[in-house]
């Protein structure tokens, strides 16, 4: 009887684990068939013109707005704890000091990132990685600028995966940082930052890293449709740094540009608009 009960019980566990692992592939697969947009705007550290940068807030405004690929910062607490913050230091985006490497997250926790910014965000905290993850939708892209050394880069791929997020996340980095990442997580894209003085050798160096994405800056001028079509032809994505001008985000667009970073999300997703690029709907 001992025994029978015993095979009855590993059957239904058996049973339960099966089905549990069926329905998160069927996630998975869900996930890597959602569309992501061909081409669109960039909210650079989310909002941040009308928010205070890299917080809750400014992600929340930055996916009502529409944006088609929201930018963000990521380092690491002094107890390798992943944090979402641009600068090396907490000085100018909350009420405290120091660094964020030689701080604690409890520490990091305990700080005001709102009020520099407005009253209105008294109380804004310094987010974690996943707590940003958990209010991204699922088909927009995702920037994510490691701001650290090597080591960062794979524990941000780490999360990705873990978060079913590869997809529609790729990492900002130098080439270093993106091989150290692809060795624990191979499928992780990346976002070339190894910027050449001339521009053609930085294009040329992402299409022959494998890159997925560039990441253009300074002068616009005739020349980027001609980089625009190259990496197109290679699989890579172009992104710009960056500019609220609604002239040259026309003309970036015009020469094949598919992302330009904005500050002002809010009132820049109107320029996208006169290209029928739609906002974005949260899914």
């Amino acid at each position: 009887m001992q025994i029978v009960r015993s095979i009855f019980i590993l059957s239904f566990l058996l049973c339960l684990v099966t089905s549990i692992s069926g329905c998160r592939d069927k996630e998975k697969s869900a996930i890597n068939q959602t569309d992501l947009p061909e081409r669109g705007l960039c909210a650079h550290r989310g909002a941040m013109a009308t928010h205070p940068e890299n917080t809750i807030s400014a992600f929340r405004a930055a996916i009502e707005a529409g944006a088609h690929m929201i930018e963000f910062d990521v380092q690491l607490t002094k107890d390798n704890r992943l944090v979402v913050i641009h600068d090396a230091t907490v000085d100018r985006t909350t009420n405290g000091t120091g660094k964020v490497s030689e701080l604690t997250f409890q520490e990091i926790r305990q700080l005001d990132a709102g009020s520099w910014k407005s009253p209105e965000f008294k109380g804004e905290l310094i987010p974690s990685l996943n707590e940003v993850l958990e209010i991204m939708p699922v088909n927009i892209w995702l920037n994510i600028h490691l701001k650290g050394d090597d080591i960062l880069g794979q524990y941000v791929a780490r999360v990705v995966e873990q978060e079913n997020r590869l997809h529609q996340a790729f990492l900002a980095c130098g080439a270093d940082a993106a091989g150290k990442a692809r060795r624990v997580v191979p499928d992780i894209m990346i976002c070339n930052m190894d910027r050449k003085e001339d521009n053609w050798d930085y294009v040329n160096g992402t299409i022959d890293m494998g890159a997925d994405f560039i990441q253009l800056r300074r002068t616009i001028y005739p020349e980027f449709a001609e980089y625009s079509r190259l990496l197109h032809e290679n699989g890579v994505r172009v992104n710009y740094f960056g500019t609220d001008d609604p002239d040259e985000i026309r003309m970036l667009f015009d020469y094949g540009v598919d992302f330009p970073l904005v500050d002002d999300i809010v009132s820049s997703i109107k320029v996208a608009a006169d290209f029928g690029i739609e906002p974005v709907k949260p899914e």
